[in-house]
């Protein structure tokens, strides 16, 4: 589910259900061209086509964090984020980008996904499992 789609109403009752966070990143700078910007954005989409729509009912999916200026304070003030929203009730933050450069890792993130060292994408198969290993408490 998207943040959008749930009412002040609904979060009471489905926060037990929805305790996983998504949270996109798309890591650009202000040096990127208009058609870089849609080739990033469609790369990010299909990362996350991979967690939205086979787990919808267990995961908010955050707005993204598009311009990174700072790379060198960007790690931090990530799992500082991580670290927030895990205290507004959020078991477990996915964080996922199509920037095969950028640090996406902290104490307080519980899966990060990217594209691989080729530009190829995970399998759904690999996230999935992924996932799975982490809601049961077996991930690594």
């Amino acid at each position: 589910m998207k943040f959008s789609e749930i009412s002040c109403e609904q979060w009471e009752e489905l926060s037990p259900f929805l305790d996983t966070c998504l949270l996109p990143v798309t890591g650009m700078t202000g040096m990127v061209q208009p058609f870089e910007a849609t080739a990033w954005l469609e790369r990010l989409r299909d990362i996350m086509d991979l967690i939205e729509i086979p787990f919808k009912g267990r995961v908010v999916t955050y707005p993204a964090w598009h311009y990174i200026s700072d790379h060198s304070a960007f790690a931090e003030m990530l799992n500082e984020w991580c670290a927030s929203v895990k205290k507004a009730g959020f078991r477990y933050i996915i964080v996922v980008t199509a920037n095969q450069t950028l640090n996406i890792t902290g104490p307080e993130i519980d899966l990060s996904l990217r594209p691989d060292e080729d530009g190829g994408l995970p399998l759904q198969a690999e996230v999935s499992g992924a996932i799975r290993a982490l809601w049961s408490g077996q991930a690594t």
